[in-house]
């Protein structure tokens, strides 16, 4: 039963992950979404705020919601999973991850990443961006789950600028 591992921050989860999510379980039986946890990182939604958010967006059974510190690669090797998804919104976005999956093949050779494009709709959104706008206010409809937006408007509500 193949098996991929879509790791990230998903601080918040967007609709370009889960198109990405989505276009995954096509080519795997079972996909494991797993949120980066980066102690340098402060991030806005906790681990298990970020994990309930996937979780609501995504009710297919054949997606797993997990979590990991340390190398992605070791943490591939312990759920004994050899595929890596990664998205790629931009042709800066290819650089980085070019270098990453050969850091990633260098470390365990077994290791194999799968880049998928963006679709169309959502190349441009980023979860940075996502968070910018919203704690500013803006309008993120569309671009992230509703559970999401709901989430983003209750964490920003008490910030957002008034006119």
């Amino acid at each position: 039963m193949p098996v991929a591992i879509y790791p990230g921050s998903f601080d918040p989860l967007t609709n370009g992950h889960l198109s990405l999510i989505q276009r995954g379980l096509k080519m795997f039986d079972r996909l494991i979404v797993a949120i980066a946890v980066n102690p340098k990182k402060t991030p806005l939604f906790s681990l298990e705020e970020r994990k309930q958010l996937i979780r609501e967006a995504c009710q297919d059974s054949r997606v797993e919601v997990d979590s990991f510190q340390g190398l992605l690669v070791q943490y591939a090797q312990r759920r004994q999973v050899n595929v890596l998804i990664r998205g790629l919104r931009a042709v800066s976005d290819f650089e980085f991850e070019f270098q990453l999956a050969n850091m990633n093949r260098k470390l365990e050779p077994d290791i194999e990443t799968v880049f998928m494009m963006t679709g169309e709709d959502y190349f441009y959104i980023s979860s940075q961006l996502v968070r910018e706008v919203a704690s500013l206010g803006g309008d993120v409809t569309g671009l992230v789950p509703a559970n999401v937006h709901a989430k983003l408007q209750e964490k920003f509500a008490s910030s957002v600028p008034k006119p």
